[in-house]
């Protein structure tokens, strides 16, 4: 047992707004592994890229990641540590202790983790749907935006936003089978003809707001932690969306 070993239990542990293993975004900051008579102990410090970010995000990602740990053989004690928080007093006594997300808060948690994992659970789902379409359209002109609605999973090749796609509808409990349809609502259901427009420009509302989440949030940790990028996993796919955006500056001469 030792750092890779946890790292590797870490990459499970997913920034639930942006969509990204805390180890890919640089979230983690340092490990520790140390064993003895009962067994291997964890020391694990994450960090974020401001002090303000949401508690019950960052209360969400340190939980899950004592989890991720804690479930690994011959582990026997794990410390999670949030640093230059706000809420860091709070939110590392609570995990500490075992409180729970409710325990921790108290009257401030409006609601409960479950609540909140399943509403970004949705939104990675909603975003994969809208990539794995959107490659779609791009490949083939042809292909009218109303006719996505009826898209079977089998029609969708064999790629990375695939398996993407299959992973969130699973942890939903969608249909996986091959004749499911793509574009459906949180339940399962599709879309009429007249409404798949309007849905799929939903769908990429969201994913265009989580990729560039992302990509602000990998910035700012970079600016606050010079050392952050070098824990970064490059994401050539964001960079080259990145250079799809043009920039024009205008001068104003008096």
């Amino acid at each position: 047992m030792g750092e890779e070993d946890v790292r590797r239990a870490l990459d499970a542990v997913v920034d639930p707004e942006l969509d990204e293993p805390i180890t890919d975004l640089g979230f983690v900051r340092s490990v520790t592994v140390t064993a003895d008579a009962e067994g291997a102990q964890a020391v694990i410090h994450l960090r974020l890229p401001t002090s303000f970010c949401s508690p019950n995000f960052a209360y969400l990602m340190a939980s899950d990641a004592k989890d991720a740990v804690a479930a690994l053989k011959g582990m026997a004690k794990v410390v999670v540590e949030l640093d230059d928080h706000h809420d860091s007093e709070i939110i590392n006594v609570g995990l500490a202790a075992d409180a729970g997300y409710r325990g921790t808060f108290r009257h401030e948690a409006e609601e409960s983790l479950d609540e909140l994992r399943w509403t970004f659970r949705r939104k990675a789902h909603t975003a994969a749907m809208e990539r794995c379409l959107s490659d779609l359209l791009r490949s083939d002109p042809s292909l009218a935006e109303t006719a996505v609605g009826t898209v079977r999973l089998r029609e969708l090749p064999p790629a990375k936003h695939t398996d993407s796609l299959l992973r969130r509808r699973a942890v939903l409990g969608l249909p996986e089978g091959p004749d499911a349809v793509v574009l459906v609502d949180h339940e399962g259901h599709p879309y009429a003809p007249e409404d798949v427009p309007m849905a799929l420009r939903r769908a990429r509302s969201t994913r265009v707001s989580i990729d560039g989440n992302a990509h602000f949030c990998r910035g700012l940790l970079r600016t606050r932690y010079a050392e952050a990028e070098a824990d970064q996993a490059y994401r050539p796919e964001a960079a080259e969306h990145h250079q799809l955006l043009p920039i024009t500056v205008k001068e104003i001469h008096p």
